[in-house]
């Protein structure tokens, strides 16, 4: 029977799976040991990208309620910041 995933954190899903692919880049991994820890690997992209999904969901509920808010481009909004910054 396999063991029910636990969900992680954004941040958590990141660090292993920097660390799964540091593993799979030294090269030292016999074959199934790599096919185990790129199916980790797998799984926590798949975790991170929903989390990232569901706040994206959470911002724009959240812009729909204000009205007066609109989603504009980060970068956009650091070039006018520089724009109109007197130093």
């Amino acid at each position: 029977m396999k063991k029910k995933e636990q969900p992680v954190s954004f941040e958590n899903a990141l660090t292993e799976l920097e660390a799964v692919v540091n593993r799979l880049e030294q090269g030292d991994l016999n074959l199934e040991d790599a096919l185990a820890q790129f199916e980790l690997g797998v799984n926590l992209a798949k975790q991170a990208q929903e989390r990232l999904t569901n706040a994206e969901q959470r911002v724009q509920i959240l812009l729909e309620k204000n009205t007066t808010a609109s989603l504009s481009d980060y970068s956009a909004n650091l070039e006018q910041t520089d724009e109109d910054s007197p130093f």
